[in-house]
């Protein structure tokens, strides 16, 4: 049986799970009065668009993502970051370019579709409309 999203989640209260349309200290200039990215989403490895601006609302949610490394790197040992700022994308075809990952659990991680960097985000298969990108792991223009 798959493991349920909860599992990837931090302990965190109910609240931290809605979006937020208020922009937090570190997406200064990122989010419009409506809660939408103002600048295009871009890869921080290749530069690759992954969201055109307006595409994703900004939200607050605590996620804990596979660290980005090299794929050795990555085989020796675990670990993960945990991210709250977030890209909340509700339609998967508002993507320019992204990539999803194998099933992890009932996870699949998002990584640049043309450097395959990541994971960029989480999507879980719980939910079909909801698909989140760390501001931390993407570049903005």
């Amino acid at each position: 049986m798959a493991a349920p999203c909860a599992e990837m989640e931090p302990a965190a209260p109910a609240a931290a799970a809605a979006a937020a349309p208020a922009a937090a200290p570190g997406s200064a200039g990122l989010v419009c009065a409506q809660g939408r990215n103002l600048r295009a989403v871009l890869c921080q490895r290749c530069g690759s668009r992954v969201l055109l601006p307006g595409a994703a609302t900004f939200a607050r949610r605590e996620l804990l993502l596979p660290a980005m490394r090299k794929k050795a790197a990555a085989a020796a040992g675990g670990g993960g970051d945990v991210l709250r700022e977030h890209w909340l994308v509700r339609d998967m075809f508002s993507f320019e370019n992204v990539g999803f990952t194998r099933d992890v659990g009932n996870v699949k991680f998002l990584v640049c579709a043309d450097c395959e960097a990541g994971p960029i985000g989480w999507h879980c298969l719980d939910d079909k409309d909801s698909f989140y990108v760390a501001l931390e792991r993407v570049a903005h223009e």
